[in-house]
């Protein structure tokens, strides 16, 4: 409020105010030990600007890009969106929602130009542990990849720490890290993606913000500054990270009293992704009819890839009064036979 009062409801350069980008770029370097610079930040409205400009700056038709498999659905989107083929890394429950290092390496081939990653990961809290990266890391490394490393939900992580691609040796020359203020920060609808990558890459996104969006918000731009530096602010998010491993733990256990579903507890993100193969219903169906009969929203686990099938997603940003409703006309409905 008091950027828009001081008058900050004007164009800024394309990239960001250069305040707000060295503010940006100091979070960046407390957060992951990297010493990172201006020139290396890019502010975007939203971080799906952010993974557009890599794809645009990076791949050519015909290319390939590998992305998780469940994962979030806006990665196979962009990608099929510019003429490039979207390649499928296996997730899986057993593994923790981990990628297995060795299924990456089977997966690159002469075509294979980027790899887009996600820790803590939506659709599923899964988080990449530190040997998960290294192995990564020497992957992209040995085969010459970049890396797109959202680390959208990094401050909501429950169990552990977070390591971050772009922190690992060699990797910031390669690595785009994208992150924003909607999840940690609960500013979602301020609209303001941040990345933080080589200044090579950083010019091409400064460019293509030129050509499309010109910038973002000059007061939202303001507001990250608050986000990044205040001790008020650091102390509401973990706040609010000690209220959704409550809210977590909570639907967890409710989830996993119902007869046929399993639910693997998340360790980060504020997402379950429970196995429902064993009510006997297909993970669309599910979704449609407990939002048509009962009133539960959930999303089919094949919205985030072919290898979602036989899940549903659930957020938990929402109340526990709300949430043990919701697992309990879940466990009511699917108390009833079968139909269809």
């Amino acid at each position: 409020m008091r950027a828009i009062k001081n008058g900050a409801t004007h164009y800024t350069p394309a990239s960001g105010i250069p305040e707000v980008r060295e503010a940006t770029a100091r979070h960046v370097t407390r957060s992951t030990g990297v010493p990172t610079r201006m020139e290396n930040i890019v502010l975007t409205p939203g971080r799906k600007n952010l993974l557009l400009f890599a794809l645009l700056s990076l791949v050519e038709a015909g290319d390939e890009v590998i992305i998780p498999d469940p994962g979030y659905p806006i990665y196979r989107s962009l990608v099929e969106f510019i003429g490039a083929r979207a390649v499928s890394l296996p997730v899986r429950q057993g593994n923790d929602f981990r990628p297995d290092p060795e299924e990456l390496r089977a997966l690159i081939s002469p075509r294979t130009r980027l790899l887009i990653m996600n820790s803590p990961q939506n659709p599923t809290g899964g988080v990449l542990r530190r040997e998960d990266c290294e192995a990564i890391a020497g992957i992209a490394v040995e085969n010459d990849l970049v890396v797109v490393s959202d680390e959208i939900y990094s401050r909501i992580n429950y169990d552990g720490e977070h390591v971050s691609l772009y922190a690992l040796d060699g990797m910031a020359e390669r690595t785009i890290l994208m992150d924003g203020l909607s999840k940690a920060w609960a500013m979602c609808g301020w609209r303001l993606g941040f990345g933080a990558m080589p200044v090579e890459i950083a010019r091409r996104m400064d460019t293509l913000m030129i050509n499309s969006s010109s910038c973002a918000a000059a007061f939202t731009q303001w507001a990250a500054v608050e986000a990044f530096e205040s001790a008020e602010s650091d102390l509401a998010v973990d706040h609010m990270v000690r209220e959704f491993r409550h809210r977590r733990d909570v639907i967890v256990d409710a989830l996993n009293s119902i007869p046929g579903i399993a639910c693997h507890k998340p360790e980060g993100a504020f997402y379950v992704f429970p196995d429902i193969t064993e009510t006997g219903w297909s993970d669309r169906d599910l979704a449609v009819t407990l939002l048509d009969e009962v009133g539960v929203a959930v999303l089919r686990g094949t919205a985030f890839g072919p290898l979602g099938e036989g899940h549903i997603r659930l957020s938990y940003a929402n109340s526990i009064d709300n949430l043990t409703a919701a697992a309990d006309r879940i466990a009511t409905f699917l108390g009833a036979p079968v139909s269809g």
